[in-house]
């Protein structure tokens, strides 16, 4: 029993220092795309820095791109928003640098899916594009994969996408970009400006951060693992002392 404690113990102390490291790791993370996304805009990376680029120092910066849309290879990427279910248009541009990168243009509900319902407000010639640089997604959702032969995607599959749409062998980046939320002048509040498809400025920045709480848990098992291992071994000495006590009153005196 002694021995099954101390292992416990000594489990429980690890997976509490465990969180701990990994609460210091979130920390860094969090403050570093807060310092990404409020930076000012970097020209996005092309194809001589995508080697060197790591998802947790270079997600969430912002980018600034130029060149032009390429409609007519136009995907649609199952999306879940606060604006509730829909679809993500995501759009290859073929940047004035000559390589392609995916954009995220943002959100339409299901009756907007169709390109010809958004025709007029679609972008034409040079562009300037601001917004976050985003990580691809291979393989698809946790219960379902993307399958390109049928054009079901359930994630931003920038590489797969783009093979998909006939780009496979061009210099295609191996990130997307969310375009940010275009700034809402002071004299026009929200309420009364005419919502356009797609929707653009919905990604998600909130990262859950339970590592504390988690720290704190194993950290008081071992406690209570201590206590309760400290209380045993209390127990067992007074009943030793208590059982030689009995034993010297029991033994005859000697003459």
């Amino acid at each position: 029993m002694f021995i099954a404690a101390a292992a416990a113990f000594a489990a429980f102390t690890s997976l509490g220092i465990w969180q701990v490291k990994r609460l210091a790791w979130k920390e860094a993370l969090i403050a570093q795309v807060e310092r990404n996304v409020h930076g000012a805009p970097a020209m996005g990376p092309g194809p001589a820095a995508w080697m060197s680029l790591k998802r947790e120092a270079d997600e969430y910066r912002r980018l600034s791109v130029r060149g032009q849309f390429a409609h007519d290879q136009e995907t649609l990427v199952r999306a879940s928003t606060e604006l509730g279910g829909g679809y993500w248009v995501l759009t290859p541009l073929r940047t004035e640098q000559g390589f392609w990168v995916w954009v995220n243009r943002g959100f339409v509900p299901p009756e907007w899916r169709e390109p010809s319902k958004r025709r007029a407000t679609e972008p034409t010639g040079e562009q300037t594009v601001v917004g976050l640089l985003r990580w691809s997604e291979p393989g698809g959702s946790a219960l379902q994969k993307n399958d390109g032969t049928q054009g079901r995607w359930y994630s931003r599959d920038v590489l797969a996408m783009a093979a998909a749409q006939g780009l496979a062998g061009q210099p295609v980046a191996p990130y997307f970009i969310d375009v940010a939320a275009p700034d809402q002048p002071a004299s026009r509040p929200a309420s009364t400006v005419t919502p356009t498809w797609p929707r653009p400025g919905l990604t998600v920045l909130r990262f859950t951060n339970n590592h504390l709480v988690y720290a704190l848990t194993w950290f008081a098992l071992a406690a209570m693992t201590a206590g309760a291992l400290g209380y045993v071994v209390a127990d067992e000495r007074r009943l030793r002392r208590l059982a030689d006590k009995r034993a010297s009153h029991a033994e005859p005196a000697r003459h």
